[in-house]
């Protein structure tokens, strides 16, 4: 702090006329005690910082855009083999096995259900194990393919049908006594993600680059849903405008074709195909060069490989 500044802590300050007076002799001195307490002032014309501004914010992008696909990336090699080989429908129905008693019953009555083998006579409709196509490595991460799949829960992933185009699904899955809100009623809050999860595999097919995220999704609950019990999840694609889907659809109990099924919940939905989804094609030629290196010298691939290729 200046001399003058320590002076006047402490006083009472009144607005004043002040008259300077320099000497010829004295006004080096004068500059150099003022340049001694003020900081030399930046000159800028305000261009070199806004580009400096620019170029900081677009580093940083690039950085962290970098390391989240670096992370995305780890393990490597068996994420860059599940995205250039995803399992087709036939295989991803052959990937799922039961492991215990309890899922071959319920997988062989799924199967082997009237409703099953009708939708396998028709014609454009293809049957898929949606959750058997997400990477091996991804999918214990998966809410439904994952953490709530098994034992008294999702006991076996989901059987369904698809038609084509994304026009209409049919998905049949069978919920256990682990899943309730309240003793023996399966909690809402699942059934909502089911309708999410089911109304969005009806239309991806129609949207572009087949992806989308949930904008809207309204529900309706009708009946209680009953733990260890089987339900049909029914959705159908009623308009799509460029990147947007709306679809709708309900959960209802499995019966006999004999019988009416009880509506658990109804559903309207839309889903957006991001613009930012087109940034995969412009990645997914990268990462087949790197799976070819890979079947050519595995030694020559490695997450620090992955990290490098994606640093654009």
């Amino acid at each position: 702090m200046s001399i003058a500044l320590r002076t006047l802590r402490g006083r009472t300050l009144t607005s004043r006329p002040t008259y300077l007076t320099f000497r010829a002799d004295a006004s080096g001195s004068i500059a150099s005690r003022f340049a001694s307490s003020l900081a030399a002032p930046e000159i800028s014309t305000g261009r070199p910082s806004i580009l400096r501004r620019a170029a900081t914010v677009f580093a940083l992008g690039i950085t962290f855009t970098s390391f989240g696909f670096a992370m995305a990336a780890s393990p490597a090699v068996p994420t860059v083999t599940a995205l250039m080989n995803p399992p087709t429908a036939a295989e991803s129905l052959e990937k799922y096995k039961p492991q215990s008693e309890e899922e071959r019953a319920v997988d062989d009555f799924i199967k082997n259900h009237p409703i099953v083998q009708e939708l396998r006579k028709r014609e454009g409709f293809t049957e898929v194990r949606p959750h058997m196509k997400i990477p091996d490595g991804y999918r214990s991460h998966h809410l439904t393919g994952g953490l709530l799949a098994g034992p008294a829960r999702i006991v076996v992933p989901p059987l369904v049908f698809t038609e084509d185009g994304g026009k209409s699904i049919v998905a049949i899955s069978y919920l256990g006594n682990d899943l309730c809100g309240h003793p023996g009623i399966i909690h809402g809050g699942l059934l909502a993600t089911m309708l999410d999860e089911g109304l969005a595999w009806c239309c991806f097919a129609a949207l572009p680059h087949q992806m989308g995220v949930t904008a809207n999704l309204n529900i309706n609950y009708r009946s209680p849903a009953k733990a260890d019990s089987y339900v049909v999840l029914r959705a159908t694609t009623t308009k799509v405008e460029g990147r947007k889907g709306w679809v709708e659809g309900r959960i209802e109990t499995l019966v006999d074709e004999d019988e009416t099924p009880v509506v658990l919940a109804e559903a309207t939905a839309l889903f957006v195909s991001p613009k930012q989804a087109a940034v995969r094609d412009f990645l997914l030629p990268d990462l087949r060069n790197i799976y070819n290196e890979y079947l050519t010298d595995p030694h020559t691939v490695d997450d620090e490989h992955i990290s490098i290729k994606l640093e654009y």
